[in-house]
């Protein structure tokens, strides 16, 4: 497609992007995408907060 090579990105990329923003209005798929980037931070942040967790469960077992 030509609309793809000026942009430059695939045309697989385009197909996902409308099958997944098609149905959607400019200010929704913005919020989705912002959704999307704090869904991550918070999984990355429970991640974390899981791995201290462990940490301090396995020092506690060693001083006592």
């Amino acid at each position: 497609m030509e609309a793809c090579r000026q942009i430059g990105i695939a045309e697989q990329t385009l197909y996902r992007w409308r099958k997944e923003y098609g149905g959607l209005k400019v200010d929704q798929a913005r919020r989705m995408k912002d959704l999307e980037r704090q869904n991550a931070r918070l999984k990355k942040l429970v991640a974390d907060l899981a791995l201290d967790k462990a940490i301090l469960q396995e020092a506690s077992k060693l001083t006592f």
